[in-house]
């Protein structure tokens, strides 16, 4: 609709329809009510299945920032002075600050009002931030994972890496399933138009003979 807006005079755009006196952006919102309903739907799906697990992820990421590997002596943690653990903690703060950024995220598209403008750009922009978010939380959460295993098992290194690798299947699923609608999202978004026309060209105009 905004796109043809862009190539039609703008006295055409409030001309009413006959027989039922509708202007064209009034046509197009009773025209696609349905996919606005449907498209609430599947945002509502994907905002709450991806919230419960970036709650999960605060919740472990807050234990696991209290629960240091290796325990405490006299106050501080038995690996504070290592690179390794620096790691650790590192890792684990970010996934704390990203997954609560995740969660926040999606709770308000979970509470936005789904007007017919916010399909445009609110709502794809909260989605990408939410699953970015919640990427990076899900990754830092297995460097924080990796570390912990490094520190545990420095004298048993042969036994860190295949588990490790483990660690990385839980990544490479989320990237599978869930980032090529990223990337949808941000094309439909973002992306050039649907009319590939240079910007600087004048509307349509219509001359009488």
């Amino acid at each position: 609709m905004q796109e043809v807006e862009k190539i039609v005079p703008s006295k055409f755009l409030e001309v009413v329809n006959h027989p039922d006196g509708m202007t064209a952006r009034d046509l197009f919102t009773k025209n696609h009510k349905e996919l606005a309903k449907e498209g609430e739907r599947s945002m509502k799906a994907t905002a709450t299945s991806c919230t419960v697990v970036a709650a999960l992820t605060v919740t472990i990421m807050f234990i696991a920032v209290f629960s240091v590997p290796g325990g405490t002596k006299g106050g501080f943690p038995i690996f504070l002075n290592k690179r390794i653990f620096m790691v650790f903690i590192v890792a684990d703060v970010f996934s704390l600050f990203s997954s609560t950024t995740s969660v926040v995220t999606f709770l308000g598209i979970l509470n936005s009002r789904y007007a017919e403008d916010d399909f445009l750009k609110s709502l794809p922009t909260k989605m990408m931030i939410g699953l970015f978010t919640l990427f990076s939380s899900i990754v830092a959460m297995m460097i924080a994972f990796s570390s912990t295993l490094f520190l545990m098992l420095e004298a048993k290194k042969w036994m860190v890496y295949p588990m490790i690798l483990l660690a990385s299947v839980p990544v490479v699923s989320f990237v599978w399933m869930q980032f090529s609608l990223l990337v949808e999202i941000f094309i439909s978004t973002y992306g050039a138009g649907i009319f590939l026309i240079n910007k600087k060209s004048k509307p349509w105009s219509f001359s009488s003979s």
